[in-house]
């Protein structure tokens, strides 16, 4: 499946901030902060995105990572840290990451993405979003029907989904109730299995052992796709179909997707970055 683009820009342009504290400081080498759950490759287009505006490693740009690693709970403290480095934009990737970075300042401009950023508090609103939060709302929950169907179109006999939901991730939460108004319209039965952290991927595998669903949907989150290949693995080994919200996870071996182009989201967000260092207002 070709990737697509479903990507809203809030506020069309950096928020109106005053200036901060990179503003203040005598040095030239700018800090950014990338909060994310693992070093994911489409993160490689912020940095790509800031080469082509001039900005280089080690010269006048530095990358700062924290990684969550699976676990949500870390995210409030790696955003804190961030946030005391200091550093003078953070770069988010996902809901938690986003929930935690706004958490940790009120001050730091941060640069999210969010399925639905209303839906889960990080914005009033995608025109006007105030604040210190600005970025990118991915429309991934308004995409739930449209995999279903696109599965509905290569299985005929489509009954039943299972939904692969992270319930620490309020985001899933939007995306499984968009599922089922979209199952519930197909006249399709879909259940819901939680996985929060690894151990709890096999406990689902046994049950879609002995259930047999007609399908998987898996919902974007962070935590899932840094198990895409345990996943994809087990699905493919059992003859289970899949549909996914990110390409990687097909790169991984899973059967389809139907997704933001992830890379173009963060190389875009460079162009963020740049507005916000160089003290852009919003109109």
């Amino acid at each position: 499946m070709k990737r697509r683009d479903f990507i809203t820009l809030l506020g069309g342009a950096a928020a109106a901030w005053p200036h901060f504290s990179f503003a203040q400081r005598n040095d030239k080498v700018r800090r950014v902060g990338v909060l994310a759950n693992e070093p994911w490759p489409p993160l490689f287009g912020l940095r790509d995105g800031l080469g082509e505006l001039g900005y280089i490693e080690k010269q006048n740009l530095d990358l700062v990572y924290r990684f969550a690693e699976g676990q949500s709970g870390r995210y409030a403290a790696l955003a804190e840290d961030l946030v005391r480095l200091p550093v003078d934009v953070i770069v988010t990737w996902g809901t938690p990451a986003s929930l935690a970075a706004k958490e940790a300042s009120s001050v730091v401009p941060i640069i999210m993405t969010s399925g639905d950023p209303i839906a889960v508090g990080l914005v009033p609103g995608l025109a006007y979003p105030g604040g210190n939060v600005t970025g990118f709302s991915t429309q991934a929950n308004d995409l739930e029907g449209k995999r279903l169907e696109l599965i509905k179109e290569l299985l005929p006999g489509f009954s039943r989904v299972v939904v692969f939901s992270n319930p620490t991730n309020p985001y899933c939460v939007v995306a499984v109730n968009s599922a089922r108004d979209a199952a519930e319209v197909l006249h399709v039965q879909l259940d819901v299995l939680e996985i929060a952290f690894e151990g709890e991927l096999e406990s689902a595998f046994q049950t879609l052992s002995r259930e047999r669903p007609d399908a998987i949907l898996l919902v974007a989150d962070p935590f899932l796709a840094s198990q895409q290949i345990r996943i994809a693995e087990f699905l493919v080994q059992h003859r289970l179909p899949s549909i996914y919200t990110y390409r990687e996870q097909v790169l991984a071996g899973g059967l389809l997707s139907y997704a933001t182009n992830y890379y173009e989201l963060f190389r875009r967000a460079a162009v963020l970055v740049d507005k916000i260092l160089k003290g852009s207002h919003a109109r």
